[in-house]
């Protein structure tokens, strides 16, 4: 298992960004439900891990119990993470044990070793070794988190991706990055004016935003690792609702231009505008699917706002949303089978998503004041925001339903939140 560098590097770029200014209120997760069939692991202490600056073991722990799909068994310290025990761990109900060490090097950096084994097969399933800097602590505990959740699930864990969200507090607007977890906040940019709709690029390097510090809104895109900062739709009227090609080349956006709302793409350099829709009504909210065929976004052509899909090179668009009279904020999952958004019903706002294949409908959310939806890169988990009494916060749902959680912050509103990709 190896760390790519691309990774390193970002997660360099943000610590760099820090300078800038960074959150001191970290954010406060409380969990509900569980998963349907946990998978009983054992999570040992890292032996001699209080050498380093953050505690690995308990950040794994913190990671696998948040996700609703495991069920933690504390397993002390173990040092001698060579000779596994089999029959005795799964005599206390443990498939798996995760073990493993971090000793500090001459150079100051730190090397974290790990190991995953099977308690049923008696078998070693994977491991990871690997010397990283002190800001990197977190980050290799996140990847170990990511790689129990593959060799146990078969699904890619997104413990080791970022999130962005806006934070307001009194009249600043800041846009924020910070791990999966609501840890190492950094901040992107502070503004006295409204900030909307981060959207983060495929190589997870940039996000793209709507800013009001002109007096109208404008796109940009932010480079998160050298700050460059790039206009990418400044047109007459308003600029809105930019969504990234999976490729990374250009972008969707909504522009009122010509009159009214349309879909347009441009590339991520901001040339070459190309309208696609040409529709009396309001056309906005553009998503593309994972495979770049196709465009999602929400118009009033049928009467009220309802979520349709065209090609990504324009044409006619095919309805997709039928339940209820207001259906908002398209966003796709990443295997392009589940449609999430925002369903107003019964004077409520709702999470929702819908099965494309078979057009089954479910509501995720108990709250009623839902906006801004997004995937997790796995497909597994939707974050969104919500409103509880007079405080917005983010809340994550598995696409089940059966595990919620509420991520608050004990100063400010945070709300518009973006789930990034996986780093390739």
């Amino acid at each position: 298992m190896k760390t790519n560098i691309k990774h390193i590097m970002l997660y360099a770029g943000l610590t760099i960004a820090a300078t800038m200014g960074s959150a001191q209120a970290q954010m406060r997760i409380e969990i509900s439900g569980a998963g349907s069939n946990q998978i009983p692991v054992a999570v040992a202490g890292f032996a001699n891990e209080g050498v380093a600056p953050q505690m690995v073991s308990a950040i794994i722990k913190a990671d696998l119990e948040r996700s609703g799909a495991f069920k933690i068994i504390d397993a002390g310290v173990i040092t001698d993470v060579n000779n596994v025990d089999y029959s005795g761990w799964k005599a206390k109900g443990a498939d798996a044990l995760v073990v493993g060490t971090v000793n500090a090097m001459a150079d100051g950096r730190y090397d974290v070793r790990y190991k995953l084994y099977d308690t049923v097969k008696q078998s070693q399933i994977s491991n990871l070794d690997k010397a990283v800097t002190a800001q990197f602590t977190r980050l290799s505990a996140h990847l170990i988190a990511d790689d129990v959740f593959f060799k146990l699930t078969g699904v890619r864990g997104a413990f080791s991706t970022r999130i962005s969200y806006v934070k307001q507090e009194g009249r600043s607007n800041m846009l924020m990055v910070a791990d999966a977890d609501g840890e190492g906040e950094q901040l992107a940019l502070r503004s006295n004016e409204p900030i909307i709709s981060p959207s983060w690029s495929p190589d997870g390097t940039k996000v793209a935003y709507v800013s009001f510090e002109q007096k109208k809104p404008v796109v940009y895109v932010q480079n998160l690792v050298t700050r460059a900062r790039t206009v990418i739709a400044n047109e007459k009227g308003n600029n809105s609702a930019p969504s990234w090609a999976p490729d990374g080349s250009k972008l969707a956006v909504a522009l009122s231009k010509d009159g009214n709302y349309e879909i347009y793409t441009v590339n991520a350099d901001g040339s070459n505008l190309r309208r696609l829709t040409s529709n009396n009504a309001i056309d906005t909210e553009p998503q593309w699917s994972a495979d770049g065929q196709s465009i999602y976004f929400t118009s009033d052509r049928s009467g009220g706002p309802q979520i349709y899909r065209m090609s990504a090179s324009g044409g006619d668009a095919k309805r997709v949303t039928f339940s209820g009279t207001y259906n908002t904020s398209p966003r796709i999952s990443s295997d392009g089978k589940t449609l999430a958004y925002i369903s107003r019903r019964d004077g409520n706002f709702q999470l929702y998503v819908l099965d494309l294949g078979s057009g089954q409908e479910q509501r995720l959310s108990d709250t009623t004041s839902d906006e801004s939806p997004s995937f997790a890169p796995n497909g597994k988990y939707i974050m969104y925001a919500t409103t509880a009494g007079s405080r917005k916060s983010l809340a994550v749902v598995s696409v089940d339903g059966r595990v919620k959680q509420r991520l608050t912050t004990q100063a400010g509103n945070i709300k518009e939140p973006t789930w990034g990709p996986f780093m390739q």
